[in-house]
C-alpha cells in the first residue's frame, strides 16, 4: 500500500490501513482539509461552491461519494460533474465562479491508484504555500463541520463536457472548416477512461466523421499501461496502418496529456506535441513560450525561429503556469504531451491540443510524418542513480554545478547544464536518496552517453 502526500494533492493505492494507503478515512480527512482551506481563503461570506470531477477509475464512484459528502458536511455546495477530464474540471471552476475544485484522478498511474488533485478558485493547481497549508490542516485535523441546517447542497451537472468543447470551437486558431475539408480519418485510444466520452464528441464537433475508437469504454479497466509512452502504444500503432488513418491520438486517463501517432504508425513523439502546436500558434501570433527544464530544446529552437523568447520553468504544472504568466507566454506546457493554451485556460489540456493540431495538419496539407520531419531532431534519455541514505544528495548537486560552472547552469530545480548541442538535468527525489538524470542530444546514443558520463561523475563525487 502507498500514500503520498504533496502540495499538489494526495495520491495512493486504494485500500490498506489508514495512513498507509488511500483508505476511505484518508479520503475524508484530506477532502475535509481542502474544504477547510477553501473556507479560510474565501473572499466572501456566502456559502462556498466547489467543483468535483473524476476519471473512470474503478474506485472513482467510491472516492467521489466520500469527497462530495464530506464537502457537503462542511457546509459547502458541490457541483458534481461526474465523469470529467482534468481540463474540463479546471474550466468549470472558472465558468461557475466556484471557490475551488477537486479532481479525482491518479493521472497515468495504474488502476490501483487514485488521488485528490487540488485547485484554487481560478481552476489552477495550488502553489506550494497553499498546498502546505492544506497538509497542515489535515495533520492537525483542524476542520469544523457544519450544523444540520447548514449542510451543503450537491448539484449534479453532467453536461459540462459540451461546454468545454464549445469554448474550444470558439478559439480563433481552431478552424473547423479547414478540418472538415481535410476529411481526416482519425484513430484514438482513450485507455478506458473519460477520453472515451469526450473525444468522440470533440472530433464530431470539429467535422471529423471517420473515427476509429480504441479502448473507449470508460470502465477503468485500462487495456494497457495508461501512460502514453511508445512501448504502451503498439495497438494504435498497428491500427493506424490497418485503418489507413491520417493521424492518431492517445490520452492518459484524465485527458491532460496528448500523444500523436503518425499515419505510418510511427510515434510523432510526446515531446513534440508541444513543439508542433507551439509552431502553429507562433506562426499566427508572435509571442513567448515556456516549458519545464526537462523538456526538449526543440521548443526553444522553434520559438526563437519565430522571433519569440523561450523560458524554462521548474518541473511541475504550477511552476510552468507561474512562469507563463511572468513572461506573457502565449503557449507553453510540458514535454510529456501537456499543452497549456492561455487563450482557453491555464491548464494542460489534450482536447484543445487535438483541435489545434488537426487545424495545423489540415492547413499543412501533407502527412503527419512529413510535419514531424520539419522539426529539429533531439533524443532524451531518462535515467536515475540510487544512493545510500547517508549520502548528502544536495552536496552532490552543488559539486556538479561547480564542476560545470563554465557552462550555462540553471539551478531553479536541481541542476541543469546546457552544453552547445545537448543538456543534462539532475533532480533529486523528495522521498528517496535518488538523483533523476535526464539528458538530451542529437542522437539516442549521444544522449545515453552523456547520461552515463554524468552518472560516473556523480558516483565519483559520492565515493561509491
Amino acid at each position: 500500500m502507498t500514500l503520498i502526500k504533496s502540495i499538489s494533492g494526495i495520491r495512493g493505492t486504494i485500500g490498506g490501513k489508514p495512513g498507509e494507503g488511500l483508505s476511505p478515512l484518508d479520503i475524508v480527512k484530506y477532502a475535509a482539509a481542502y474544504g477547510e482551506w477553501a473556507k479560510q481563503n474565501a473572499k466572501h461570506s456566502n456559502k462556498l461552491k466547489i467543483v468535483v470531477g473524476r476519471d473512470a477509475r474503478i474506485s472513482g464512484k467510491m472516492v467521489n461519494k466520500l469527497v462530495v459528502n464530506t464537502l457537503s458536511g462542511l457546509g459547502i455546495d458541490v457541483i458534481d460533474l461526474g465523469l470529467a477530464s482534468t481540463p474540463t474540471t479546471e474550466m468549470a471552476v472558472d465558468d461557475y465562479k466556484a471557490d475551488g475544485g477537486l479532481i479525482l484522478t491518479a493521472s497515468h498511474n495504474p488502476k490501483q491508484w487514485n488521488a485528490l488533485k487540488l485547485l484554487n478558485n481560478k481552476g489552477e493547481f495550488l502553489n506550494g504555500i497553499e498546498g502546505a497549508k492544506v497538509l497542515d490542516i489535515a495533520n492537525n485535523e483542524s476542520f469544523n463541520f457544519a450544523d444540520v441546517d447548514d449542510l451543503g447542497e450537491i448539484i449534479c451537472e453532467k453536461g459540462y463536457n459540451a461546454k468545454h468543447i464549445e469554448h474550444i470551437l470558439k478559439l480563433k486558431l481552431v478552424d473547423v472548416d479547414a478540418i472538415k475539408k481535410a476529411n481526416f480519418k482519425v484513430v484514438f485510444d482513450a485507455v478506458n477512461s473519460v477520453g472515451g466520452i469526450v473525444i468522440p464528441e470533440l472530433l464530431k464537433s470539429l467535422g471529423v466523421n471517420n473515427i476509429v475508437a480504441l479502448n473507449d469504454v470508460p470502465n477503468g479497466e485500462f487495456a494497457h499501461n495508461p501512460e502514453p509512452l511508445p512501448e504502451n502504444l503498439t495497438q494504435i500503432s498497428e491500427a493506424m496502418v490497418l485503418e489507413k488513418a491520417h493521424v492518431g491520438f492517445v490520452v492518459d486517463p484524465d485527458v491532460d496529456r496528448l500523444a500523436i501517432i503518425n499515419e505510418d504508425g510511427s510515434m510523432f513523439g510526446e515531446e513534440y506535441t508541444l513543439v508542433a502546436i507551439s509552431d502553429y500558434i507562433l506562426s499566427n501570433h508572435k509571442g513567448n513560450t515556456v516549458s519545464n527544464l526537462s523538456s526538449t530544446r526543440a521548443l526553444c529552437d522553434v520559438t526563437e525561429g519565430h522571433g519569440g523568447t523561450y523560458t524554462a520553468a521548474a518541473v511541475g504544472e504550477v511552476n510552468v503556469v507561474t512562469k507563463m504568466k511572468e513572461t506573457n507566454a502565449i503557449i507553453g506546457g510540458e514535454g510529456n504531451g501537456g499543452i497549456i493554451y492561455p487563450e482557453l485556460h491555464y491548464g494542460r489540456d489534450a482536447l484543445v491540443g487535438i483541435a489545434l493540431f488537426l487545424t495545423q495538419l489540415a492547413k499543412w496539407g501533407k502527412t503527419c510524418s512529413e510535419l514531424r520531419a520539419t522539426y529539429p531532431e533531439y533524443y532524451i534519455s531518462k535515467n536515475k542513480i540510487e544512493l545510500t541514505p547517508e549520502i548528502d544528495v544536495d552536496n552532490i548537486l552543488v559539486q556538479m554545478k561547480q564542476k560545470y560552472s563554465s557552462e550555462r547552469v540553471n539551478d531553479i530545480d536541481g541542476v541543469k547544464i546546457d552544453f552547445a548541442q545537448e543538456w543534462v538535468h539532475l533532480r533529486k527525489s523528495n522521498t528517496e536518496p535518488i538523483i533523476r538524470i535526464y539528458s538530451e542530444s542529437k542522437s539516442k546514443e549521444k544522449a545515453d552517453a552523456l547520461a552515463m558520463k554524468i552518472i560516473s561523475e556523480i558516483k565519483e563525487v559520492a565515493g561509491v
